[in-house]
């Protein structure tokens, strides 16, 4: 027979909390990545926004006064249509008495549609050098230029000098652009112009080299002749003579649809147009200037550099015979809207750019409304920090001066309910800080189904410390809420005071927190919870949390009475009140909100008693408290969607519903929720807008908070060191918060469910004594 290895053991089966909590787990992995998802989506806005705006790639750099030895004179005292057809390059010129009419730098929702009504006036089309960004947030406008008969060249995307950029920028430039075009009207183009160019006699060594690249790719580079110089803003009067060849001459003029304020621009338009027709000029398109120059001479018509049945720019395949086509000697009638230098799009290029135009229009939708939500958190978080510092200051007098008093001192004894489940590292620890309790008071531990031994070292620990005021109940795993319950039903006196099994309290803890009791309207009493081992960079942090972020709060919703949370560390509650509203919940994760709410709506007062101090083991790694934090802010929106019908409660029971309920929704959810705007908005300031700024305005932000928690470290006589890692939890503690609370809600919209969770001690929270 085989022998069993006596090294050998058996595996453990997992028990059902150990399976259902696995399972827990494992439903929020998508959920995880979806909260991930978004976020990245949200970066992904922001930078195709900045992108678009030129914020994010944008380079403002401009050559002037180089060298153009390398450039062929011919060019450079050509006309100012530049082909390279055979690899050769070749320049055009415009005719005699004519009029190629272009203009840069749209389209612009303000002034290109007033142009394009002014040549429809008076029925003469031109070429639009057009921004690809500007295209992609703008497609109607290019749609309508198309459709007019107007011709479009390519501008660059971002409107950068093209001589600064690798090869690499220079192809996504045009790509891009391409892609908008064929989003917003469908074509694609065979013309361009760089940003910042001038005369062909302008071609420099680092331009030249651009243009022989983009000639091999079929592009036909078109420069000016004759500058209105309208972005100037001379006059009218001075943009038509600027404007106006000499002797008759032929010229490419240049005005600017956008790019700054254009209303000149408008008004000498019409004027110019009719000068230059009494004068005898025609106008026409880039395109045309090219077939009636060709035509000129004999040649044939390529238009505008582009061989018929060629490779074109943007990947489409000119079908033949169509490269000729345009407008010829700039008589619109009879001629076709697809001009010369226009291809259609198809295929992916055509899908790619709807696709194109599409992200640009959620960006240009999503960015405005997320800046307005900016705003509005910014202020919201801004108010919160006065409000909560003018409460508590407020607090502080009122339950410090010497006339205060709740009533008659409490001296009756009190019930302390302490649930544990496998607490063995810390049970020993609560009940030797319970042995010192200035108050009298009966001590329940509640051990629930506990597998480490619980129940025999408390029973240990209260023989050893000689209590006989200690009962130990042990009942089969069912939960913290049962615990409690089970507790209530089993205590002696009208007060029960409830704690963690991990928490330990002060001599004087209970004493100072039975005394609101006094006060017949009082139901319930939170006491002050502090993290004990704070001696780390996580409980330093979570340090500085409950001291700013809860403590100071509950001043705040104390003075407003609306408390919404009597902390599971510490709290106090008349018994009779915790069995009128059906004792602790297990409809929620958050039993300690959802019985603070729920004593609310019954009309019981809830407070908060400053001097009772508890010490409380807080998570010691981030997966712990992740797993902590997820489980609260879950939690919490479980209780405030439980109890959703405060909001119509009438009379004092209502009070929660009128201003706790919006308090909380909008400070403890929605405006965290929507926090990392902030911090998302900042960065992307630093890295892509104005590092300074928005560095001073991050640490503005920063010094507001570090006042607010420097009150609050006075309030409750704590040392300042612990400040010093406020910058760090900024930048890393604070934006784990953010990605619980998302997380969060994404499971509670998602309708996912979880269990309660127990976390690892290490009983290093031994005494209350000389832990800050």
């Amino acid at each position: 027979m085989p022998t069993t290895t006596p090294s050998r053991r058996r595996r453990r089966a997992p028990s059902r909390i150990e399976r259902v909590a696995g399972k827990a787990a494992a439903l929020q992995k998508p959920r995880v990545i979806l909260a991930l998802l978004l976020l990245l989506a949200l970066t992904s806005v922001m930078l195709l926004d900045g992108y678009l705006r030129a914020e994010v790639g944008g380079d403002q750099r401009v050559r002037t006064g180089a060298s153009s030895s390398k450039v062929p004179d011919k060019v450079l005292d050509g006309g100012p249509i530049l082909t390279f057809r055979g690899g050769q390059a070749t320049t055009v010129s415009v005719p005699d008495k004519t009029i190629a009419l272009t203009f840069d730098d749209g389209p612009n929702p303000t002034w290109t549609p007033q142009v394009l009504a002014i040549l429809k006036k008076y029925d003469i089309p031109a070429t639009f050098f057009v921004v690809g960004s500007m295209v992609s947030r703008y497609p109607s406008i290019v749609a309508d230029m198309v459709e007019q008969g107007n011709e479009v060249g390519i501008h660059t995307f971002t409107h950068v000098d093209l001589s600064y950029q690798s090869d690499a920028r220079v192809n996504r430039e045009m790509q891009q652009t391409q892609l908008a075009l064929a989003g917003a009207a469908g074509i694609t183009t065979t013309l361009f112009r760089a940003p910042y160019s001038s005369e062909t006699d302008a071609i420099d060594n680092y331009s030249w080299p651009v243009y022989k690249k983009l000639g091999e790719d079929g592009y036909t580079s078109v420069f000016v002749d004759t500058d209105s110089d309208d972005w100037k803003r001379p006059g009218v009067s001075k943009i038509v003579k600027w404007a106006t060849p000499e002797d008759d001459e032929g010229a490419s003029v240049l005005f600017h649809d956008a790019g700054g304020e254009r209303s000149q621009t408008i008004k000498a338009l019409p004027k110019y147009i009719e000068k230059m027709q009494a004068k005898g000029y025609t106008f026409t398109t880039i395109s045309g200037a090219i077939q009636q120059e060709e035509s000129a001479g004999g040649g044939q018509s390529a238009g505008a550099g582009a061989q018929a049945g060629g490779p074109q720019p943007g990947g489409q395949e000119a079908p033949a015979g169509q490269a000729g086509a345009g407008a010829a000697g700039g008589a619109r009638s009879g001629t076709s809207n697809l001009q010369a230098a226009h291809r259609e799009a198809t295929g992916a290029t055509l899908y790619e750019g709807k696709a194109l135009i599409g992200a640009v229009a959620v960006a240009e939708w999503a960015v405005p409304v997320l800046s307005v939500g900016l705003m509005v958190v910014g202020v919201a978080v801004m108010g919160r920090f006065g409000m909560m510092l003018l409460l508590a200051r407020r607090h502080y007098r009122q339950r410090n001066k010497r006339r205060f008093s709740w009533g008659p001192p409490v001296y009756r004894p009190v019930s302390v309910i302490v649930p544990a489940y496998n607490e063995k590292e810390c049970i020993a620890n609560t009940l030797a800080s319970l042995a010192k309790s200035t108050h009298p008071i009966e001590i329940i531990v509640v051990d629930d189904g506990s597998t480490d031994g619980t129940s025999e070292i408390a029973r240990e620990a209260a023989f050893s410390l000689g209590m006989t005021n200690v009962r130990v109940i042990r009942q089969e795993n069912a939960g913290k809420p049962a615990a409690l319950n089970n507790g209530v039903r089993s205590a002696s006196h009208d007060i029960v005071v409830m704690m963690d099994g991990d928490t330990v309290f002060e001599p004087d803890t209970v004493r100072q927190l039975v005394q609101p009791f006094a006060d017949p309207e009082v139901g319930a009493v939170a006491g002050n919870a502090k993290v004990g081992n704070r001696n780390t960079l996580i409980g330093a942090w979570q340090h500085i949390e409950y001291v700013m972020g809860f403590n100071l709060d509950r001043r705040m919703y104390d003075l407003l009475r609306c408390m919404p949370t009597i902390p599971g560390a510490i709290g106090a509650f008349r018994r009779e009140a915790v069995l009128e509203v059906g004792g602790m919940s297990e409809d929620t994760l958050a039993e300690d909100t959802d019985i603070t709410i729920a004593m609310h709506r019954a009309g019981w007062r809830v407070v908060y008693q400053e001097h009772a101090r508890a010490w409380t083991e807080a998570p010691g790694s981030l997966k712990q408290l992740w797993s902590q934090r997820y489980r609260w802010s879950y939690g919490t929106m479980q209780a405030l969607w439980k109890h959703r019908g405060s909001l119509t409660d009438k009379g004092p029971s209502g009070r929660f519903g009128r201003v706790g309920m919006p308090l909380v929704v909008i400070f403890q959810i929605v405006t965290p929720v929507f926090a990392p705007l902030i911090d998302v908005f900042t960065v992307y300031s630093m890295i892509f807008v104005d590092f300074t700024a928005a560095l001073l305005a991050w640490l503005a932000v920063l010094g507001v908070q570090l006042l607010c928690a420097a009150y609050a470290f006075r309030l409750d006589r704590e040392k300042y060191r612990y400040l010093l890692m406020m910058p760090l939890q900024q930048l890393a503690y604070r934006q784990m918060m953010y990605l619980v609370l998302i997380h969060s809600c994404i499971t509670a919209l998602t309708g996912g469910r979880l269990r309660w969770q127990k976390l690892k001690r290490t009983g290093e929270v031994g005494t209350a004594a000389g832990v800050s």
